[in-house]
C-alpha cells in the first residue's frame, strides 16, 4: 500500500511539472528511483500513463482520466493523517458522553470548561439518559464511554467508581423537617413524598434499601427527572428524596437538604465503557480528567458530610 502511493505521488508530482528530473528534485529521490516508482505503478495498472519522448512527457488518455483521482486521493490520504495526528496530540476531535441528568446538569459544565481551556478544539456532545438508557448507548457504541450507577450493569461493560454519595431529603426552608439537622425515614411519615418514577435506578436503590424495613415510602407524586421533583418541592407541593448531586451546589434561596438517615442510602456513580474496547484519544484525555476531578473526594463539594 505505502508503494502504492509513492506510485501516485510521484505520477502527480510528474504530471503538475512535465519533467522527471525536476520532479525526482522535488521529491528528494534520484530520478532512477521515480522512473522505478512510475514503472510499478503502471504494471499495476496495467496501462501506460505516460508518453515518453526524447524531448518531453506527456499524459495519455488514461493518464489525463486518472490524474483528477489520483490527487483526490492524495488529498484524502495527507488530511486523514493531519487528523489523525491531531487527535493523537488531543488538539481536535468529537467526544460524545452519555450520562445521568443529575451529572450533566449539576458536574460536567465545570468538567467541560477545564478540559476546554486545554483543549479548545475538542468538541464534546452530551446525550443525557436514564441509568438503563446510558448503559445501552455505551453498548451500542453511540457514546464513547458514560457516567453511570453501579447497580446498572451489564456484562460486556467495565464499570470504574467514581464518587459514592448520599441520598439527601430536599425540602424548603421553612419546613418542619429543615429545622432537623439529621431526618430519618421514619420522619418523612405524614409528609406528601415526591419520588421518581419505578423504573428509575435511584427508585430501585431506594426501595431495595429500604425493603424488609418498618418504613414503606409512600410516594404521592411520581416524575421522571428529579430536576422536576425539586421544582415541586420549591413550589411547596411536598418533600423529595433526590442524590446530593442533585442538590444546587450554592446557597438555595428556598431549598435546603437534610441527610437522610436510619439507613443512610448510597448511590456509586462511575464511568462506564465497553469491555476490550479502546477510546479515541481525545476521548481518552477527557475520561482521564474526569477521573482526576472525581477521585479528589475531599475537595468535591457533591460528597456528603455525613457517612454513618
Amino acid at each position: 500500500m505505502q508503494h502504492e502511493l509513492q506510485g501516485i505521488q510521484a505520477f502527480v508530482k510528474i504530471a503538475e511539472i512535465g519533467c522527471f528530473t525536476r520532479a525526482s528534485h522535488f521529491l528528494h529521490i534520484s530520478q532512477p528511483a521515480l522512473t522505478r516508482r512510475i514503472k510499478k505503478l503502471e504494471e499495476n495498472l496495467g496501462t501506460t500513463l505516460f508518453e515518453r519522448t526524447t524531448r518531453n512527457i506527456r499524459l495519455t488518455a488514461v493518464g489525463r482520466e486518472f490524474l483528477p483521482k489520483a490527487k483526490n486521493l492524495i488529498d484524502f490520504y495527507e488530511s486523514s493523517i493531519l487528523s489523525i495526528k491531531e487527535m493523537a496530540t488531543h488538539q481536535s476531535g468529537v467526544i460524545t458522553l452519555s450520562c445521568l441528568p443529575t451529572a450533566a446538569f449539576y458536574f460536567l459544565p465545570s468538567a467541560i470548561r477545564d478540559f476546554n481551556n486545554l483543549y479548545p478544539n475538542i468538541r464534546i456532545r452530551i446525550l443525557e439518559h436514564s441509568a438503563s438508557d446510558c448503559l445501552e448507548a455505551v453498548l451500542n457504541g453511540d457514546a464513547d464511554f458514560g457516567i453511570n450507577m453501579i447497580n446498572i450493569t451489564h456484562p460486556n461493560i467495565d464499570f470504574s467508581p467514581l464518587v459514592n454519595e448520599p441520598f439527601v431529603l430536599a425540602c424548603r426552608r421553612d419546613h418542619p423537617l429543615a429545622q432537623k439537622p439529621l431526618v430519618t425515614w421514619e420522619d418523612l411519615a405524614g409528609s406528601r413524598l415526591i419520588g421518581v418514577r419505578r423504573s428509575s435506578g435511584n427508585r430501585s436503590l431506594i426501595d431495595q434499601a429500604l425493603e424488609g424495613g418498618t418504613f414503606k415510602p409512600d410516594w404521592f407524586y411520581e416524575v421522571r427527572h428529579l430536576s422536576t421533583s425539586l421544582g415541586m418541592v420549591e413550589a411547596g407541593l411536598g418533600v423529595a428524596v433526590v442524590p446530593n448531586l442533585a442538590m444546587p451546589m450554592d446557597e438555595h434561596p428556598v431549598l435546603v437538604s437534610r441527610p437522610l438517615v436510619e439507613p443512610v442510602i448510597r448511590r456509586t456513580l462511575g464511568l462506564v465503557q465497553r469491555r476490550e474496547t479502546g477510546l479515541s484519544p481525545a476521548a481518552e484525555k477527557f475520561r482521564e480528567r474526569l477521573s482526576q476531578l472525581w477521585s479528589q473526594e475531599t475537595h468535591n463539594p457533591w460528597i456528603g458530610q455525613f457517612t454513618t
